[in-house]
């Protein structure tokens, strides 16, 4: 971040401990579900509510929030989902009983949403060139290194107690860091421009996504723990003529002159296409591993709940490591930096299936090996994404920042889904260390959806962009 104007650094830390936030905000209930279920006699499905009810309203409404960002300035939402955020965190910090949890949290989720879009869009704003490429370095870092800071910040405020408060603080922490962040945004993000006003947000298309999202997320989240019952199958099937509900109503918005809530010409462009499937599948391993690696290392393995979330820290050191250095790189290499990495990533999953496999699951060298792929996500993360914005108009930065938020959110919990029932399923059959095999078939599957990734990723940045292909709208 020193390459950058002293500015230039100001408006990227800003916009980044938002995203930072919110991701801790993802993982770190994780940690505090016992404490919760203890202190407010939670049941077990007002707990998963707890933990959901954030996912679900922060997945649904992530694209709503970055159309409305390009109507009214991504600095006035930033802001806006961050006053609210802080708000939310403060009431579920203060919560009396469940419901009052459960609803703050909902609440919580959609703040997010409303502030998320709006960081990939700052940066798609002001930077160009290679300072862009070195703020989506931080930018993945930030993705990738708040899930695991959840994890950690977590069990360490839990441990803690302060003052008698258990879990608590989890989130009122929010509330003066969010207030410090508040005071450095109006201060250092650039006041909107006006390029946005007279358009109207495309209300149908926000109800059919919304719609269309719910019954795909809804079942996702959580039929594995329901032990996916008929309705989430229902669901799941509704799902896809919703989808289709919603290109249909988005191409006649757009034959009436209309501003739709998606620009379905700008995301069936090739080069826009294949790299969504190449940065959301890359996304589902890392997601789904965060859970099954836990699942595994805690109860397959017997070791401590702090060892499971420190495991991955050799990852998120090499994560870091990938995305600062990717500006750095020679221009020649940047089209090949995408299949590169999602290459080093399938190696680094092989190799911990083997590595588990020959009984080393719970040493330095599973560590080491986690490192690599780290290392890998990082360089296919952040080069996805400067690709991405590199293949986008400017005038199309909200477009893309909602379409790839949202992107890598529904590959993961399919990816979070499909894994952890899948792992389960395996760990539960009779006979020696059903769990070792169960994370090293998993982890060899991911190895494999990783090197598909790779070949998206070629598709990607072999596409041959004309002119007269660019979307108009």
């Amino acid at each position: 971040m020193n390459a950058l104007p002293v500015g230039a650094r100001w408006l990227l830390a800003v916009l980044l401990s938002g995203q930072l936030m919110v991701n801790v905000d993802l993982a770190i209930v994780n940690t505090a579900a016992p404490s919760i279920q203890d202190t407010l006699h939670t049941s077990g499905g007002e707990l998963e509510l707890v933990v959901s009810g954030y996912i679900l309203a922060y997945a649904v409404l992530l694209i709503t929030g970055a159309r409305l960002g390009a109507i009214h300035g991504y600095r006035r939402l930033f802001i806006l989902g961050l006053s609210g955020f802080v708000l939310a965190s403060l009431a579920c910090g203060l919560a009396p009983g469940t419901g009052w949890l459960i609803a703050a949290r909902v609440v919580q989720g959609a703040a997010a949403a409303l502030m998320v879009p709006q960081v990939l869009s700052g940066i798609q704003l002001n930077f160009e060139g290679g300072a862009r490429a070195t703020a989506i370095g931080y930018y993945s870092l930030a993705l990738s290194g708040g899930a695991v800071l959840g994890q950690l910040l977590g069990g360490v405020l839990v441990s803690a107690d302060l003052f008698g408060s258990g879990w608590r603080p989890i989130f009122l922490i929010n509330v003066p860091l969010g207030i410090a962040l508040l005071a450095a945004a109006i201060r250092y993000l650039p006041v909107d421009g006006r390029s946005g006003r007279g358009r109207q947000l495309d209300l149908l298309g926000v109800a059919v996504l919304s719609l269309a999202l719910l019954l795909a997320v809804v079942p996702l989240v959580f039929g594995r723990e329901a032990g996916w019952p008929v309705w989430t199958w229902l669901c799941l099937l509704a799902s896809l003529p919703a989808f289709g509900w919603f290109v249909l109503v988005q191409r006649r918005t757009t034959a009436r002159g209309g501003h739709p809530l998606v620009n379905l010409s700008l995301v069936n462009r090739p080069a826009v296409r294949w790299g969504l499937v190449a940065h959301g599948a890359s996304t589902l391993t890392y997601l789904a591993l965060l859970f099954v690696l836990a699942v595994y290392l805690q109860s397959g393995l017997g070791l401590s709940p702090a060892y499971s979330g420190f495991a991955l820290v050799t990852w998120v050191a090499a994560f870091g490591v990938a995305g600062p250095l990717l500006p750095r790189l020679p221009s020649r290499l940047v089209p090949v930096l995408p299949a590169a990495g999602c290459g080093i990533l399938a190696l680094a999953y092989l190799a911990t299936s083997a590595v588990v496999a020959a009984g080393h699951g719970g040493d330095a060298l599973l560590l080491a090996v986690l490192g690599v792929g780290g290392f890998g996500l990082g360089l296919s993360s952040a080069s996805l994404i400067t690709h991405l914005t590199a293949a986008t108009p400017t005038r199309y930065a909200t477009d893309i920042s909602g379409v790839i938020s949202t992107n890598a959110q529904i590959w993961g919990a399919v990816g979070v889904a499909a894994a952890g029932t899948a792992y389960l399923g395996m760990a539960e059959v009779p006979g020696p260390g059903p769990g070792t095999h169960a994370f090293t078939v998993i982890t060899a599957c991911f190895g494999a959806l990783a090197l598909a990734a790779a070949a998206a990723s070629l598709r990607a940045t072999r596409a041959v962009e004309r002119p007269s292909e660019v979307p108009v709208g």
